[in-house]
């Protein structure tokens, strides 16, 4: 049985705030109302509420948007590392700036819906309209099951759809011309078993040498790894091993005799261990070697600088002073930097270090082994490395095999994901269009022997 309690302010008039028992037997608050019909009204609803589990807590919804998500959300809130990591993001660059200072329960859908619309008319992504609402829905569902709410603000609220692209498949003669242009035997392997295996990044590059059964050639997909930046790992550094897959659950992949054959020449070669990994990244990076240009002599001078100076091209004072950029500019300065090196008067910079524990960054292979192979493959569109994981999709439904194997190969959690590569070739309607033609054809034949029938 719930009472009211009568308050004064400091110029005397009353006010009535509302108090009932919750199931627990604590003594809660309903609120602070002019009348005390209200207060009564309050602490009934509170008190039915209580009884069916719907009671928020109003002390702890009146605590800001940033207290919650940093105090109570982020600190008991369950969610692998990498997603953690994305989230933060998401929170201190979206989030914290538009509702940190906000109560909880002051936070309505109208907020959410204006917070959204804005974040389109900024030109933001729809992808990343939609990433904004998911965080911002995790986290008010956790309110509301907490009973910190009792509206979810992120409920009924629609963002803009994200259009998913049609998959562009790497062909098998352009996949032949990026492996020949690969600059060694490791990553032209590692290309190889990515496509022959359809694995993630993250599988692949955790693949030691114990996960491959020579005899079955059963390869075991049990890990994965993912780069986080070194707040975000328990002990600082930046790879971070999970002992399962995406998935959640280990999975088995049937390689072919003549990639294993390779994998095994290739180990023997390194001498590596049951446990080593089997794709490494290399522990120095050496500095650039710059080709110094010919080129003939420059006529004119350079654009006028803050001070109004002009300068000759090709000098050093070109570059220097007048911040010239272009090649005749760059070339003279390349060179007086050579001359100064073989003289020894100048320490050239040594190769720096990796910041890895043997795993291979992805963005390092991507742009130190992989973008200047496809380039060199002549291929006039963007491939990532992930792509070789649609190509060995697309591949075995267009050769034949059934959605379940494929979709047991690349780990997927339903067929829904795998149907996606259904017909992504561009030669996967040819067989449709045949049987199109083939029906209208036999349509048109129908009806010349029915008019010709008419005709006699």
């Amino acid at each position: 049985m719930g009472y009211v309690r009568t308050r004064l302010r400091k110029d005397g008039s009353p006010r009535y705030t509302a108090y009932f028992w919750d199931v627990r037997g604590r003594e809660r608050s309903a609120g602070t109302f002019a009348t005390r019909k209200e207060a009564v009204r309050a602490w009934r609803r509170a008190e039915a509420g209580a009884g069916e589990g719907r009671f928020a807590d109003l002390r702890s919804g009146r605590q800001p948007f940033a207290r919650y998500v940093s105090l109570v959300w982020l600190a008991n809130h369950r969610m692998e590392a990498n997603t953690r990591q994305g989230y933060i993001s998401v929170i201190e660059k979206y989030l914290l700036p538009e509702f940190g200072a906000i109560r909880m329960i002051e936070i309505l859908p109208s907020h959410v819906r204006d917070f959204l619309r804005r974040l389109t008319d900024a030109g933001k992504s729809a992808m990343m309209v939609q990433r904004c609402k998911t965080v911002l829905s995790s986290i008010f569902t956790t309110a509301l099951n907490d009973q910190v709410i009792a509206l979810h603000p992120c409920r009924g609220v629609a963002v803009p759809p994200v259009v998913a692209k049609p998959l562009t498949i790497v062909s098998p003669a352009e996949f032949e011309a990026i492996v020949e242009a690969l600059p060694d035997e490791q990553s032209r392997l590692l290309a190889e078993t990515a496509l022959e295996g359809g694995l993630r990044w993250g599988e692949l590059t955790e693949l030691r040498l114990g996960d491959l059964d020579p005899v079955t050639r059963m390869l075991t997909v049990a890990r994965t790894v993912v780069e986080l930046r070194p707040g975000y790992h328990p002990s600082g550094a930046r790879f971070l091993v999970k002992g399962y897959p995406k998935s959640r659950e280990f999975r088995r992949i049937k390689l072919s005799s003549t990639l294993v054959a390779r994998i095994r020449a290739y180990a023997a070669e390194r001498g590596l261990g049951s446990d080593d990994l089997l794709f490494t990244a290399p522990q120095s990076r050496r500095p650039t070697e710059r080709r110094l240009l010919e080129l003939p002599d420059p006529a004119g001078a350079t654009a006028p600088n803050a001070a109004g100076r002009r300068y000759r091209h090709g000098t050093l004072s070109g570059y220097s002073m007048g911040r010239c950029r272009c090649s005749w500019c760059r070339a003279a300065y390349a060179r007086y930097r050579a001359v100064r090196r073989a003289a020894g008067k100048d320490q050239p910079r040594a190769g720096r270090r990796l910041d890895t524990d043997g795993h291979i960054p992805r963005d390092w292979f991507r742009q130190r082994i992989w973008d200047p192979a496809v380039q060199a493959a002549g291929i006039g569109r963007r491939v990532r490395v992930r792509d070789l994981r649609h190509a060995h999709a697309s591949w075995l439904l267009a050769g034949g095999a059934d959605l379940q194997t494929v979709r047991e190969r690349l780990g997927h959690a339903g067929l829904r994901a795998t149907e996606r590569y259904l017909h992504t070739l561009p030669d996967a309607d040819d067989t449709a269009l045949t049987a199109f033609h083939r029906t209208r054809a036999g349509i048109r034949i129908l009806r010349d022997v029915g008019t010709s029938a008419t005709v006699k």
